[in-house]
């Protein structure tokens, strides 16, 4: 898989104690991820267009599916660097583009999720084509890049309600974890030495589910889903790379474990699985409104004291309280 006519020798500089210099990050995945990608489609389905999303940072909609940064911002702040552009700014963020792009867009899955979003392969065709362009530099991003993968549950989300089954969702892991393996394989194949893939996040302590149980207990049988898938990622890459010198499983599932359920030494949050925006249906969502301009969702005084901003994704001060335990980790990967 390496790319020949590279001088591997030049480029590496110290980041945190390590000779891996990550100068641009790429971002492949979903809502967990995608800083802007999405295309305003209406408020149901692009909500992060929309009032409340964006109040704590940019101070406005800005495609996040938080109050403020995710993901994806905090790991470019931690690598040193800018928040890379999203890919459909491309045009107009020139000043961006050393730092890398981001590809992630809500609602993706590693399959086709039934909302014409693209794939995570189709994502990577994207990628492919910069750099046929000559926008990206192979030999470069050998050197100096980073990838993120965020995969957050769609595919199960869809394969669930499509069959009406959640046992459906289940079968259909093994496909899922092959074709994320296909997808790390070629991220590594374009030149990227150092990718990163999330595991997933506990499904059923989300307030979707949680909401049913007046947010005091986690949904079990959703959990268990999310174990499952976690446990065929891990086994698959650490077969794929037992010294995980080139993919590092990053680890959502422990953190948001331990934040929901309040372990000793997690940062403690207002009822930890309440959003912050809260629609007043169980079918709604927050960002709505009535015919008449009304409000159809409640939202919290300070999002800082709450891990969940909606019904499935953290806010700004949740990413921030995960992405502490996921900095060690981090750092002995580029090491």
């Amino acid at each position: 898989l390496e790319v020949s006519g590279c001088n591997h020798a030049e480029g590496y500089k110290q980041f945190n104690g390590t000779r891996y210099q990550p100068k641009q990050l790429f971002v492949f995945g979903d809502s967990y991820a995608d800083t802007g990608n999405l295309g305003n489609l209406g408020r149901e389905f692009t909500r992060s267009w929309y009032y409340p999303y964006g109040i704590t940072f940019p101070r406005r909609p800005s495609g996040r599916f938080s109050d403020g940064r995710l993901l994806t911002d905090f790991l470019a702040a931690f690598l040193g660097i800018r928040s890379p552009i999203p890919y459909k700014y491309r045009r107009v963020g020139h000043k961006l583009l050393p730092y890398g792009m981001n590809f992630a867009v809500g609602g993706a899955g590693v399959f086709d999720t039934g909302n014409f979003q693209r794939n995570i392969s189709e994502q990577i065709d994207l990628f492919e084509e910069q750099i046929k362009e000559g926008v990206f530099d192979k030999c470069e991003l050998k050197k100096s890049a980073v990838a993120l993968l965020t995969i957050s549950g769609n595919d199960y989300s869809y394969i669930a309600e499509r069959e009406n089954s959640t046992n459906a969702a289940t079968n259909y892991i093994p496909k899922i974890i092959k074709q994320i393996k296909r997808d790390m394989k070629r991220l590594r194949k374009l030149g990227l030495r150092k990718v990163m893939v999330t595991n997933m996040h506990p499904l059923g302590c989300t307030p979707l589910f949680a909401r049913g149980l007046n947010y005091t207990d986690c949904l079990i049988k959703a959990n268990l889903g999310s174990r499952n898938h976690n446990q065929a990622l891990r086994a698959m890459i650490n077969k794929l790379d037992p010294a995980n010198q080139n993919f590092l499983t990053l680890n959502l599932n422990e953190p948001f474990q331990d934040i929901v359920y309040q372990v000793k030494g997690a940062k403690k949050f207002k009822s930890p699985n309440r959003p912050c925006c809260e629609s007043f249906r169980t079918d709604g969502y927050c960002g709505q409104i009535d015919e008449k301009g009304s409000n159809q969702f409640t939202l919290c005084s300070n999002p800082e004291e709450y891990f969940y901003w909606d019904d499935a994704h953290p806010t700004q001060a949740g990413w921030a309280a995960v992405f502490e335990s996921l900095k060690d980790p981090i750092r002995l990967f580029l090491s």
